[in-house]
């Protein structure tokens, strides 16, 4: 099975940069939402890049942002991609030049199933991407939850873009999630932390040890 690539997001600091990129991360995630317990400043998210080796992309992460704090990050930190994480349409995504993902949080339909995130994901033709992850109330990613993966696996097969999977990822069902969902890439935060906003070695290189073994 050819590799799923793998983001780690939220990450806050130079150290837990260079060891996701060691342990073999292909992206890593600046996240410039401030209510976040992972936020970033500009000035923190350069230092973090600074020291990430080249061949890792750097993504940052954005929920319902003005447009100039949006140019204001991309003056200050290399960034490769940008994803979106709020109700963002098509055109803002767009207006920015670069590559960029728009996550679609999954919600539970009134029969309790999650309801079907293809007709979201349609509105962003031109997404280098769609982001599955569960949806949550209080905060936008990195909860930790998990979704229906049947509905990460129907878009898969629908969906005309790369899928990426997120949502309550971790060592112990990235095995099922790479084979069940078959998705381009995973997303993973709180699953790789011993608490949020600070990545774990341990957790980490256990992690990748899954996905290696599984994508051989």
């Amino acid at each position: 099975m050819p590799r799923t690539r793998v983001k780690i997001c939220g990450i806050t600091r130079p150290d837990d940069a260079r060891q996701a990129a060691w342990f073999g991360a292909d992206a890593l995630g600046l996240v410039f939402y401030p209510p976040s317990k992972r936020a970033v400043s500009p000035a923190q998210a350069a230092v973090i890049v600074s020291v990430t080796p080249v061949f890792v992309s750097m993504i940052g992460l954005f929920v319902n942002p003005d447009k100039k704090d949006v140019r204001d990050a991309l003056r200050q930190v290399r960034l490769d991609c940008l994803q979106f994480h709020g109700d963002e349409d098509a055109a803002f995504c767009e207006s920015f030049g670069l590559p960029y993902m728009k996550a679609v949080r999954v919600k539970p339909g009134q029969d309790g199933l999650a309801a079907d995130p293809l007709q979201e994901a349609s509105a962003h033709p031109n997404a280098s991407a769609i982001l599955l992850d569960a949806f949550d109330a209080r905060q936008a990613g990195g909860t930790g939850k998990q979704f229906d993966w049947t509905v990460a696996r129907r878009c898969v097969e629908q969906c005309n873009v790369p899928v990426v999977l997120a949502g309550g990822l971790k060592a112990a069902n990235v095995a099922q999630a790479i084979t069940q969902v078959r998705p381009w890439a995973l997303d993973l935060s709180s699953g790789v932390e011993s608490e949020p906003g600070l990545k774990d070695p341990e957790k980490l290189q256990e992690f990748f040890k899954e996905v290696n073994r599984v994508c051989i």
